[in-house]
This record gives C-alpha cells, structure tokens and sequence, in this order.
C-alpha cells in the first residue's frame, strides 16, 4: 500500500511536462498556476450557462415558433423596453463578475515585492542564458552559463525528447525568486505551464516577473513566440531543490 501511496502521488498527479494529446493544465507547482486554473474553471461556469441560454434561445426562434399559433404583438418585434433592459444589465453583470477575479490575478502575476533572489534570463538564437546576480566569485564575476537542448542521440533513458537541457535553471523551492527576461537578439517568450509563467524576451527591454515553486521537482516548457527556424529547439527546464542542495549547487558553480 505504501509503495501504491509513493507512485500514485509522484507519478499520477505531478505532470510537468506537456503529454501527447494533452487536454488540460499541466499540474501547478505554484501559487500563481493554481489561481490560473481557477479562473479558468470560474469562467467555464459563465461559458457553460451563456452557452445553454443562447441555444435555448436560438431553438425557441427556429425550431419551436409557429406563426399560425403564436402571433406575437407588431409593438414587441419593433420595441421592447423590458427586453433591452435585460440583454443590457444582465451583460454587464458578467463582466463585472469577471473583472474582479480577473483583476486579482493580474496583479498577483505582475507584483514582485522584497525578492530572496534575482535571476536574469537571456534569449538567444537559439539558446538560453542564466544569470545569478546576486552571487560574485573571486574574480568579481556573476554567475552565468548558457542552456542549450540536448540533441536526441545524445539523450539518455527516460529524457524527454526535445525539452531536455545540459544547464537547468536550478531554484530553491518555496522562495520568492524575481525573474528579469531580455532577449539579446529578437524576440523570444519565457514559459515555464506548471508555474504560470510566460514573459516575453524583448531586446533592449527589462521585464520582470515572480517566481515561488511551492514543491519539489523539475518543470518544463519552451520559448512561445516564434524566433527564426530553430524556435522548436530552444527548451526551458526549471528545477526547484531544497534549499541545502540550492546552497550547494551555489557553491559548485563559484568555484567551477
């Protein structure tokens, strides 16, 4: 029972990775993924009733109406005060519903207050770059290294294919990480589905965005706005650590 508990919580409910014919979220590893997937699921319940409403109505005017047996006054077909009062309030209605919650995420997504740490991304043609600038070695350099995809001969068993990297963002788990993306090249986009994330990369802009990977694990996704010929090879995998084994990746990469 034990061993069934360990593959059905590791296995089962931690998709971070796109899967053939996925339809769906991949599992949210963080705060800002979860309050996406809410919404979403708030505003199927408004798609769902407009949607029945509509149809209904459209089968009522098509289908169901008989001019022999149901004369309606010339008055209602060229005005209706009741009517127009209804199809005006009862829109305006939804979007408000809409806007509140609607608004509640997108300041949560774009509020970055007193970051543990800060992380620079670099696109490129077509590859990668990551900067820890918090962190100087002894020659007063950052931290920086480049992230290519690894090539599928070159992958080992139970590697996915075309979203493996030789250098992972590597991040300690439950820490707030501010994440400043630039492209040096043309335009790129920072996705990363299980954390809800996706930034674009502009060249010779600074955007910003948060990072807090709530759980354990490595998490995938890849560059979102076409780049040139090799956009599809240009993978981004995201591992969120302890903050021991953080400390300790750190330090290996100071004195490499």
């Amino acid at each position: 029972m034990m061993f069934l508990n360990f593959v059905f919580s590791n296995f089962v409910f931690k998709l971070d990775v796109i899967e053939n014919y996925m339809f769906g979220f991949q599992d949210p590893a963080s705060l800002v993924q979860e309050e996406i997937i809410n919404f979403h699921h708030y505003m199927f319940i408004y798609l769902s009733f407009i949607l029945v409403a509509v149809t209904w109505i459209l089968y009522r005017i098509i289908v169901a109406f008989d001019r022999n047996t149901r004369v309606i006054s010339h008055k209602f077909l060229v005005h209706g005060s009741l009517v127009e009062i209804i199809w005006t309030i009862t829109p305006a209605l939804i979007l408000l519903s809409i806007a509140f919650p609607s608004f509640k995420l997108l300041y949560l997504i774009d509020e970055v207050i007193d970051p543990a740490i800060t992380i620079k991304v670099i696109g490129h043609q077509w590859y990668w770059s990551y900067e820890y600038s918090d962190y100087v070695d002894f020659n007063g350099q950052t931290i920086s290294y480049d992230s290519y995809m690894i090539k599928e001969e070159d992958l080992n068993v139970g590697d996915f294919r075309l979203l493996e990297v030789d250098n992972r963002l590597v991040v300690p788990v439950n820490t707030h990480v501010r994440v400043i993306i630039t492209a040096a090249d043309v335009l790129h986009s920072w996705a990363v589905p299980s954390l809800g994330i996706k930034l674009d990369a502009i060249p010779g802009r600074l955007n910003q965005t948060n990072l807090i990977a709530d759980r354990v694990g490595v998490f995938y996704g890849q560059c979102s706005e076409i780049c040139g010929i090799n956009h599809a090879f240009m993978p981004i995998v995201v591992e969120s650590v302890s903050l021991n084994k953080y400390c300790s990746h750190i330090d290996s990469l100071l004195h490499a």
